[in-house]
C-alpha cells in the first residue's frame, strides 16, 4: 500500500497568523514544529492501519521547505523543494492508493477561514469547461484569485442545473469572486484543484484536516472522506484551536480509519477535453502567458485561454500561469 500525505501549513492546529507561516517572520520556527508534528501524527496513523505501507510526505506550503527533516518520522520519505511536477502533490502517481491532505485551508473568498486563499492573488478567475467523469456533464469553472469553479453533478450532492438539452448533457455553473473554483455549484480552491488532480490519477483523497471551513469545503466535494477540524475559524487571523497534542491524537486515529476505508472513497475526477479561461490581474502577466504554446488572448482585456486534453494537462498549465503571475516587469 502506498500513501501520499500532502502537508500545508495554514490549517495546522495553533496556527492563525502569517507570522507563523512566513519564513521571514518571527514565529515561523514554531509554525514549522507544529506542522511537522501533525505530519508525524498522520504518518503514525497510516502505519497503524497498514504497517508495511510506503509513505511519502509532500511539503506543500510556500517554499516547500518547511517540514523539519530531522524531526519527521523516519519511516516516511520526504518530498521537499521546488519547482517540481504536481506541485503540492509531488510524489503522487497511479500506484498511490490514498492521498491525505493535512493542514489545508479554505478557498479564497470563503469564510470565515484562517489565512484563506487560492494559489495567489494575481490569478483573478479560472473557468474550465469539460465533463464530469462517467457523466454527460458540461462543467464551467471560475476561480478569481487563483481557484477554479466547476459546475456539474456529483452523487449525493445537491446540484443546480442551468440547462439540459438532449445531446448536450447537463450544464452546471458557479461563480465566487475572490479566487476559487466551483464544482457542482460549489467553489473550489486548492482542496478541489488538488483533489481533482489526484482523481485524474485514480487516487482518492481519504482525509483532510484544517479549520472547520476547510473541512466543510472538503466534505461538500468528497462526502465519504474523513475530515478532522483542528480549529474553528473566527476570521482571517483568529480561531478557537484544539491543543496541538489533542489535534495530533485525533489526526492519528482519523488517518488510520481513513486508510482502512480507502476503497469506499471514490476519486474526484474530471475527463477532457477541457477548455480553460484564466483572468489575470496584470497586463504584463498576460503578455508572458501568451508566450506559452497553445495559450492565446481572448476578447476580454485580461483573459487568456487554452484547451487541454485532460485534467492533468490543465492542472499543470494553471500552475504555470500562477507562476508567471509572480514575475514582475524588469
Amino acid at each position: 500500500m502506498k500513501a501520499l500525505i500532502s502537508v500545508d501549513m495554514e490549517g495546522v492546529s495553533g496556527i492563525v497568523h502569517s507570522s507563523e507561516t512566513n519564513p521571514e517572520r518571527y514565529d515561523y520556527q514554531r509554525g514549522r514544529e507544529l506542522m511537522t508534528a501533525e505530519a508525524n501524527a498522520v504518518i503514525a496513523g497510516v502505519l497503524d492501519a497498514e504497517p508495511t505501507a510506503d509513505v511519502l510526505v509532500a511539503d506543500a506550503h510556500g517554499t516547500f521547505r518547511n517540514l523539519l527533516p530531522e524531526q519527521l518520522d523516519r519511516r516516511a520519505r520526504l518530498v521537499r523543494g521546488k519547482p517540481r511536477a504536481l506541485n503540492m502533490l509531488a510524489g503522487l502517481d497511479e500506484e498511490t492508493d490514498a492521498a491525505l491532505f493535512v493542514g489545508y485551508h479554505v478557498r479564497a473568498g470563503e469564510g470565515p477561514g484562517v489565512l484563506a486563499h487560492t494559489m495567489n492573488g494575481e490569478i483573478l478567475d479560472v473557468r474550465v469547461t469539460g465533463r464530469a467523469q462517467d457523466e454527460d456533464v458540461r462543467i464551467t469553472a471560475h476561480a478569481p484569485g487563483g481557484g477554479v469553479k466547476l459546475t456539474g453533478h456529483a452523487p449525493g450532492e445537491g446540484v443546480q442545473l442551468t440547462g439540459h438539452a438532449p445531446g448536450e448533457g447537463v450544464q452546471l455553473t458557479a461563480h465566487t469572486p475572490g479566487g476559487d473554483v466551483r464544482t457542482t455549484g460549489r467553489s473550489l480552491g486548492e482542496i478541489g484543484l488538488n483533489a481533482a488532480m489526484a482523481g485524474h490519477l485514480g487516487v482518492p483523497v481519504v482525509l483532510l484536516s484544517g479549520d472547520d471551513a476547510a473541512c466543510a469545503e472538503a466534505a461538500a466535494l468528497i462526502p465519504e472522506a474523513v475530515t478532522v477540524p483542528v480549529k474553528e475559524a473566527l476570521g482571517m487571523a483568529a480561531a478557537v484551536t484544539l491543543h496541538p497534542e489533542e489535534a495530533r491524537d485525533r489526526l492519528r486515529r482519523a488517518a488510520a480509519d481513513a486508510v482502512s476505508r480507502r476503497t469506499e472513497i471514490p476519486p474526484l475526477a474530471l475527463t477532457g477535453p477541457l477548455h480553460v479561461e484564466v483572468d489575470l490581474a496584470s497586463p504584463h502577466t498576460i503578455d508572458l502567458a501568451t508566450l506559452v504554446p497553445g495559450v492565446s488572448r481572448t476578447a476580454g482585456a485580461r483573459t487568456v485561454a487554452f484547451t487541454a486534453p485532460d485534467y492533468g494537462t490543465a492542472y499543470r498549465l494553471i500552475l504555470l500561469l500562477a507562476q508567471l503571475a509572480t514575475i514582475r516587469p524588469a
